[in-house]
């Protein structure tokens, strides 16, 4: 079967190797505006689902997914400048915050999904530490600033839940979505 990444991340690719030797990549473009009342769990899932549906078929499997992080019920979509990402991390200083993900995969007529939901706890951060961090590349295509892979991996605490959702992909609901489509991983995928 042929399957299609409906993302542009490196993250999400290099995650989805682990399940799927071949696939190819096909980024959706979709809004990404949330809509008024939204909450950000519906928010995930509707991106990943509309993501999903964006991608033209031709008789592949299409996955796509997306990822938000919230604090304060606050949406921290990806930082549009410095000073943008310098709020957020400032945000997130020694604090709990939510990560969600949700996956969304498509065959012919079907459209599954399912949505993750990450507590991660930061410690503190010095105005340095920040300042160190936004001069490398790492928080300026990832929501809320940072990236748990890269440098921003010793800023957690305490993480309760799924980290591969926090990289960008949850390995386990993407492959329960694979297997409800009688997909099953390829070993090794590498």
């Amino acid at each position: 079967m042929n399957v299609v990444l409906a993302s542009a991340s490196p993250r999400r690719e290099e995650l989805l190797k682990l399940l799927i030797s071949h696939f190819v990549i096909s980024p959706a473009h979709v809004d990404e505006t949330a809509l008024g009342g939204e909450v950000p769990e519906q928010y995930v899932l509707r991106l990943a689902r509309e993501k999903a549906s964006a991608v033209e078929l031709d008789g592949r499997l299409v996955i796509a997914a997306d990822t938000t992080v919230t604090v304060d019920g606050l949406i921290l979509g990806k930082p549009e400048d410095r000073t943008d990402a310098r709020a957020m991390l400032k945000r997130l200083d020694g604090r709990d915050h939510w990560v969600h993900t949700a996956v969304a995969v498509r065959w012919q007529q079907q459209l599954l999904s399912r949505l993750v939901s990450t507590r991660v706890q930061f410690a503190a951060l010095s105005d340095d530490l920040i300042e160190a961090y936004l001069d490398t590349d790492e928080p300026w295509d990832k929501a809320g600033g940072y990236g748990i892979q890269g440098f921003a991996g010793s800023f957690v605490e305490r993480i309760e839940g799924s980290y591969s959702a926090v990289v960008g992909l949850p390995l386990l609901e993407t492959r329960e979505l694979l297997a409800e489509f009688h997909m099953m991983p390829e070993w090794p995928a590498n």
